[in-house]
């Protein structure tokens, strides 16, 4: 048995690039909820702030999504 250790280092590397990517994303949306709660305190609106904390977990929501169609497809 021969281990390809450059295809196991490149499935490491791309996981964890989209790993990081996906925790940025929903941190930014978290952020964008808190600067909402921020803005309504003060007694100012937080639309921009609100559609792209919707946007940013869209994304994170969307590339889960994609994932398990990746597993189911290749099952």
């Amino acid at each position: 048995m021969k281990i390809d250790w450059s295809a196991i280092g490149s499935v490491f590397g791309v996981s964890l690039v989209f790993t990081v990517a996906l925790v940025t994303l929903f941190t930014l949306g978290v952020n964008g909820l808190a600067r909402r709660e921020k803005a309504a305190a003060q007694g100012n609106s937080a639309a921009l702030a609100v559609t792209g904390a919707y946007v940013c977990f869209a994304a994170c929501a969307a590339a889960v999504a994609y994932g398990i169609y990746l597993i189911v497809a290749k099952a």
